[in-house]
């Protein structure tokens, strides 16, 4: 995927970071051709932009003991909207939410750090937001493709 708005050099090193995001402007600035400088500055600028939101460390909770990963689709009624997004919001377990279009109008992903604290989840935090008119629940067995971010 190529963005016009991107020039090669600012493909390059998106790319190159999404590789390894811990590589020096130095490693960075010899496979560009650019100096150490120039590689600062135009990382600095993707930041600045908001192109480049954060580096992480990313935990593959399947290989935590014991740990469950689900995603949830949630329908939810419009009036209770809002105050089923702010409730899940603040949850700790809640890794990812989004709204969606399509029938569940919200998609959450979880992850619990056992099957208890996820069905306590989904008993006392699930079970009772308003204005729920669907839900599904999906337990992820196990990992095949996990793209992490944009690839360009």
């Amino acid at each position: 995927m190529v963005f016009d708005s991107l020039d090669p050099v600012d493909q390059q090193l998106i790319e190159l970071l999404i590789k390894n995001a811990r590589s020096s402007y130095s490693e960075l600035a010899a496979q560009v051709g650019l100096s150490r400088v120039a590689v600062k500055a135009r990382i600095d600028a993707l930041e600045k932009s908001g192109i480049i939101e954060e580096y992480t460390t990313i935990i593959n909770p399947q290989k935590i003991s014991g740990a469950v990963s689900c995603y949830f689709e949630l329908q939810v009624s419009p009036e209770h909207l809002d105050t089923v997004i702010q409730r899940l919001r603040d949850s700790d377990i809640v890794t990812q939410l989004y709204r969606m279009t399509g029938r569940g109008c919200l998609h959450l992903h979880a992850v619990a750090s056992s099957q208890s604290q996820l069905e306590q989840f989904i008993l006392t935090q699930i079970d009772t937001l308003p204005g729920i008119q669907s839900i599904d629940t999906h337990v992820i067995l196990s990992r095949i493709k996990d793209v992490k971010g944009l690839r360009l």
